[in-house]
């Protein structure tokens, strides 16, 4: 299979408690905490790229550049699109950005490796 730039996808959330800072530990606020927002981040990346990837392939993240401008509070919708924007060799890089129905709450750009999965996963014994 062949990964060309422009895959896409979205994942739209709606936040509650569990995906608050104040929850997570990442803050005291309920609102929207930065780590939960950039695994939902990170899910549209391999979102994108998923049923493009040849067999005992998977992708693994390397590189994350985050900007979370916006605070959204429990009960929010909020929209995470992810975009493949470059290609170079086994590298890819997305461009992902979290609106909410005012605004967007954040912009990310988030770099992953596409790997052979038994050969990634053998290197971690011993």
């Amino acid at each position: 299979m062949t990964i060309d730039a422009g895959l896409r996808a979205v994942v739209l959330i709606m936040v509650e408690r569990g995906d608050t800072a104040a929850k997570i530990g990442s803050g005291d606020v309920p609102v929207l905490g930065t780590p939960r927002l950039l695994a939902i981040a990170e899910a549209a990346t391999v979102r994108a790229v998923h049923d493009h990837l040849a067999p005992g392939q998977t992708s693994v993240g390397t590189k994350v550049t985050l900007e979370h401008r916006a605070a959204s509070p429990v009960g929010t919708h909020v929209e995470v699109t992810a975009e493949l924007v470059e290609v170079d060799g086994r590298r890819l890089v997305f461009e992902v950005t979290a609106r909410d129905s005012k605004r967007t709450v954040a912009t990310a750009t988030i770099e992953r490796v596409v790997v052979d999965r038994e050969r990634f996963l053998s290197g971690l014994s011993g």
